[in-house]
């Protein structure tokens, strides 16, 4: 996911001499088609990423379109004031990238796990909220989001994340995606979490049950449209996220159905409002908290059945 999200970039700023990147001393391997391109476009911070988000707020209201780039919660809560006073509240077009959101440094401990960055950033307004699902939704979104003017926020795998769609036309910010059509349960995701997701589906299509599949690669905005159809359609809407529950996408399909009455209820699937305590791999760690596809459709299920 990384990997088309440079070479998007890449794409992008040979066509516009006004983007540059900026890094917290790291990503060099991946970021080399950029740096090669255009040295005099690329600035390395070093391990000081409040000082990257103030630099560049600055670059950004002299013109430039400026992606911030470093791993996990570095670009995003060691500098959470600058993101905040600096960039948003001027509405400075300032693109921050996270890699890594979630598990995927799980073996570097409770530092490296990535699993409130999204209600953190959610949080601040007029921010955009990303978190792509597979590599088509990682290229859309990064066009959509270097298009967009203003302060926007990405969250992306870090590699060897499934291809799940063939194509997407027509992306808009703020739409969700569908994958299929169901009347019993619909699921939600964001962000690479979508692989599970979709396994998730076809367990539960064995069961008998009809099943609408979104995701979601907007979190903010959140496409209110489709949450409100399924809601008033289905038994039972399942959100999915390796984040915690409380604020991300959970929570904002939470907020949307509170102020929309429908029949469904509603499941959120994530980390439960918990620090991390184990380390080990992306796959090893989804289990241990209970969002593998195997532990999810087994929760999905009793929740079902507690229903009847």
């Amino acid at each position: 996911m990384r990997n088309t999200f440079v070479k998007t970039l890449v794409d992008i700023a040979e066509k516009d001499d006004n983007i540059c990147l900026i890094t917290g001393d790291l990503g060099f391997g991946v970021l080399n088609p950029f740096i090669e391109k255009f040295p005099n476009r690329f600035i390395n911070a070093g391990i000081a990423e409040q000082n990257m988000t103030g630099v560049a707020a600055g670059m950004a209201k002299e013109g430039k379109t400026v992606v911030t780039y470093s791993i996990g919660n570095f670009p995003t809560m060691r500098c959470l004031e600058q993101i905040r006073n600096d960039c948003a509240y001027h509405n400075a077009n300032v693109k921050i990238v996270c890699v890594g959101g979630g598990f995927v440094y799980g073996a570097h401990g409770m530092s490296h796990h990535a699993t409130e960055d999204i209600a953190i950033i959610r949080a601040l307004p007029e921010v955009i909220v990303f978190a792509p699902g597979d590599l088509v939704e990682a290229e859309e979104v990064t066009k959509a989001m270097i298009n967009y003017k203003g302060t926007c926020y990405l969250r992306l795998g870090k590699g060897g994340e499934k291809r799940i769609h063939e194509k997407i036309e027509n992306f808009k910010i703020g739409k969700a995606i569908k994958i299929s059509e169901g009347s019993d349960i619909a699921i939600f995701s964001t962000g690479a979490i979508l692989d599970e997701a979709v396994k998730v589906r076809e367990e539960l299509e064995k069961e008998g049950l009809k099943v609408a599949e979104y995701s979601f690669p907007t979190v903010k905005p959140i496409d209110e449209k489709v949450i409100i159809e399924n809601t008033n359609k289905c038994k039972l809407i399942v959100t999915i996220e390796e984040h915690n529950i409380i604020g991300g996408l959970g929570g904002a399909v939470a907020e949307v159905m509170a102020e929309n009455r429908g029949g469904a209820k509603l499941l959120r699937i994530g980390l439960n409002d918990e620090y991390t305590s184990i380390v080990g791999t992306q796959a090893y760690l989804r289990e241990q908290y209970g969002i593998s596809s195997e532990k999810i459709t087994k929760r999905i299920l009793e929740k079902l059945k507690e229903e009847k």
